[in-house]
């Protein structure tokens, strides 16, 4: 376990399991049968298993695992977004007591209709205003918005349809409003598909910033491992449970690294 003096959530033993049925059956009618015969065989499912990790201030943890090792149903415990065994405790890093902490999520897309009227500022004013978009621009929450991008490069934006931005556009203004007001922890799910080589530099030296400037906590989930051996300062190999954690060299070096993944040449 991270210092307890240094963290801010901890997660201990989060698991979630379900059962489906084990036999093989060729219709619903025979599924059914077996049903009303109580002959179905039923099997447990792991999604997640007995998961404990922690996650220290300032800290980048890169999460990394095969498709369906759990990293997405992780993530959506952390948000509490679905129900699971185990706790998951925000903490006070002066007090080391529960509190609420502000949590920022950019998802690995969103789906924009490319014609659809709606502008960067309106997207993000439905977030941090009560006014209804429809109505005129508020200046006042205009001149925020704007200054506020500024920190992503992004403030010539603004204006822009939501739907004629670029993969690499689209991202930032997601990253700026998931740091409205600025998180304490910051969740990236597959943030950089879909973007270009130059774009990709760019988010994460945006990234880089957050963390050094504000000292921001980031969960970092990627499946392009050489962006997480350069920017995470801590890796967690997941497949349901935990098979390895520690710094990128010694989970990428690993036998259980190597076994679902190969070898990584830098």
């Amino acid at each position: 376990m991270a210092d307890e003096n240094n963290s801010i959530i901890r997660v201990e033993n989060v698991s979630m399991r379900f059962r489906m049925a084990n036999d093989r059956v060729t219709s619903i009618k025979e599924m059914v049968t077996k049903m009303l015969k109580r002959q179905v065989e039923y099997k447990d499912f792991w999604a997640l298993k007995n998961v404990s990790f922690d996650v220290k201030r300032g800290e980048v943890i890169g999460l990394i695992g095969r498709n369906g090792a759990g990293k997405s149903t992780l993530l959506k415990a952390i948000l509490g977004e679905i129900p699971h065994t185990g706790e998951i405790t925000f903490l006070d890093m002066k007090e080391n007591s529960k509190k609420k902490i502000k949590i920022g999520y950019v998802p690995q897309s969103i789906n924009v209709e490319r014609h659809m009227p709606t502008t960067v500022y309106d997207m993000f004013a439905s977030y941090i205003s009560d006014v209804p978009v429809c109505f005129k621009k508020d200046k006042k929450i205009y001149d925020e918005i704007k200054e506020h991008l500024k920190l992503f490069g992004a403030e010539k934006l603004i204006d822009k349809g939501i739907g004629n931005l670029s993969g690499g556009e689209l991202q930032r203004v997601l990253l700026a409003i998931a740091t409205k007001p600025l998180p304490n922890l910051l969740i990236l799910d597959e943030p950089v598909s879909g973007i270009d080589v130059n774009g990709i530099k760019d988010f994460y030296e945006i990234i880089n910033r957050l963390k050094t400037k504000y000292d921001m906590s980031i969960i970092l989930v990627s499946h392009d491992l050489e962006l997480v051996r350069k920017y995470a300062d801590k890796v967690i190999l997941l497949d349901k449970e935990i098979l390895k954690e520690g710094t990128p060299e010694n989970v990428f070096n690993s036998f259980e690294f190597k076994k679902r993944f190969g070898e990584i040449v830098s």
